[in-house]
């Protein structure tokens, strides 16, 4: 089955450079994002977010301010006519090498374990950085780069099947 996977930060919310969202004030909507995830639901049969959080492991904030968030931003998207199936995160910091940690490819299969119809190779994994793109191509999916490092595309276009500046970009391309 068609499963969509989803980075967060910098793909669904605003990045913040050199630091963490630990709070729902500081959780901003990328523009589109809820029309993208609508679009999606018509789509893919799942769709899953798969996020790092070391914030967490640094913390600087708890699993259930993160929860909060999620929880938050699930009701938006339903409210809007798309869906989550399911929120991966990995709270383990980036020196304890963690097979959950993207790019290491243990969140999709947490996913492939949950969703057992799940087919990793008719599977796409959209997210804005490079390690992004490592999980999604180690786990055999299709890969779509969004945002605004395109050189991550040009630098690595053996990882990157598709690049688009926004989500909803990518989502309207599913409609045509």
């Amino acid at each position: 089955m068609a499963s969509l996977f989803l980075d967060r930060d910098g793909v669904i919310n605003v990045r913040i450079p050199d630091g963490y969202v630990t709070r729902l004030e500081d959780f901003k909507l990328i523009d589109g994002v809820l029309e993208a995830m609508a679009i999606f639901a018509r789509h893919f049969d799942h769709i899953f977010m798969v996020t790092n959080q070391q914030g967490i492991g640094k913390k600087l904030m708890s699993e259930a301010d993160l929860d909060k968030i999620h929880q938050w931003f699930v009701e938006q998207v339903n409210s809007a006519g798309g869906k989550i199936d399911h929120i991966y995160y990995c709270p383990a910091l980036k020196s304890a090498n963690s097979f959950m940690r993207k790019p290491s490819i243990g969140m999709a299969l947490q996913a492939r374990r949950d969703f057992p119809d799940i087919r990793l190779k008719e599977s796409v994994m959209v997210g804005d950085t490079k390690s992004d793109m490592l999980f999604g191509h180690r786990a055999g999916m299709t890969t779509v780069l969004v945002g605004d490092e395109p050189e991550v595309a040009t630098q690595n276009p053996h990882l990157v099947n598709y690049y688009y500046n926004t989500l909803i970009d990518y989502a309207r391309s599913l409609d045509k």
